[in-house]
């Protein structure tokens, strides 16, 4: 029987390459007096390259773009303003709410496992409005461990109160989220992404909404 689901975030939950256009685009239109002279275009285009899809630390982007195209603010200056700003931008994946109301209206618990700096992701997960739907959260720095360590996603469910074969954990991320949830002896769900071709999960689901039919019918075949 499964009694708890676990997310992760970026990609899973929140639409990160969506979020991060809309971010730059409005960090450039902000801050046109210093970096206007580099067209809109080339900006977004080489931050969104720099970025690697999040797995480079916003310091060393800014740090090359200030460098690239001489730009007359700090990189810490463009760190902070990410900081600050970018949860403002953040864009949900389609029937996220929906889909969490429905897993707690099944008397499901949820989680989330996220890699990341924990005030800035908790400032994203707050921007989503989905922070109450959770009982745990954990971060990696705040738990000073990460995917695809299995030690987190055992604290998790420690935490939950569930053993891993009750619970079901759902990510994009083929190694760091389905591979390592199987490992820790949960099951997997892949949010599809377009950046992997596979991932070896028990099921994949393009739309959040999905999830519910998915755990609804492993709970059915167990009763």
């Amino acid at each position: 029987m499964i009694k708890a689901v676990l997310f992760d975030l970026d990609g899973t939950l929140l639409n990160r390459d969506e979020s991060v256009k809309r971010f730059i685009e409005d960090q450039y239109d902000r801050l046109h007096q210093w970096i206007g002279h580099i067209p809109k275009e080339t900006y977004i285009a080489r931050f969104i390259e720099l970025d690697n899809r999040g797995y480079v630390w916003k310091d060393k982007v800014y740090a090359q773009l200030v460098a690239e195209f001489s730009v007359d603010l700090t990189a810490e200056a463009l760190l902070q303003d990410y900081l600050n700003e970018f949860c403002r931008c953040c864009v949900p994946f389609p029937n996220l709410i929906s889909m969490l109301q429905q897993l707690k209206s099944c008397n499901l618990i949820l989680g989330m496992i996220t890699n990341g700096f924990w005030k800035f992701q908790m400032d994203n997960i707050k921007a989503l409005q989905i922070d109450s739907y959770f009982e745990v959260i954990l971060v990696s720095e705040w738990e000073g461990i990460k995917k695809p360590s299995t030690e987190i996603f055992h604290r998790a469910l420690e935490r939950l109160q569930v053993r891993p074969e009750e619970s079901v954990y759902v990510g994009d991320h083929p190694e760091n989220d389905v591979k390592a949830a199987k490992a820790a002896g949960l099951k997997a769900v892949w949010k599809r992404d377009k950046y992997w071709e596979q991932a070896e999960a028990e099921y994949s689901i393009v739309d959040l909404q999905e999830l519910v039919a998915i755990v609804s019918e492993w709970n059915k075949n167990e009763e």
